[in-house]
């Protein structure tokens, strides 16, 4: 797929990117081989090929979970400025 200059400006534009007027022709030969690459990608028969969530067969090593600190909740709340049933109070930022 070949991109053209206006694409490649449209493009640009939606990405909130300026891109130099010499530039332009090598950006649309880049992202023309992109689209390329993906749609040979696409063309791959993949029936039979099971989804994998990564390319190594490993399985990642879990720990016990634990309670590592103590609750130290009513200290750090005597400390700020203002509490109510639990939770910080803090000023509204958005009207």
């Amino acid at each position: 797929m070949a991109l053209e200059r206006s694409d490649v400006l449209n493009i640009a534009h939606l990405a909130r990117l300026a891109i130099a007027e010499q530039d332009i022709p090598e950006y649309a030969r880049n992202l023309s081989n992109i689209l390329d690459f993906v749609a040979q990608m696409e063309a791959v028969d993949t029936t039979g090929v099971e989804p994998m969530a990564h390319p190594m067969d490993a399985s990642q090593r879990l720990r016990e979970d634990q309670v590592s600190e103590t609750d130290e909740r009513a200290h750090f709340q005597a400390i700020a400025p203002a509490t109510e049933a639990g939770l910080y109070l803090v000023p509204k930022v958005i009207e």
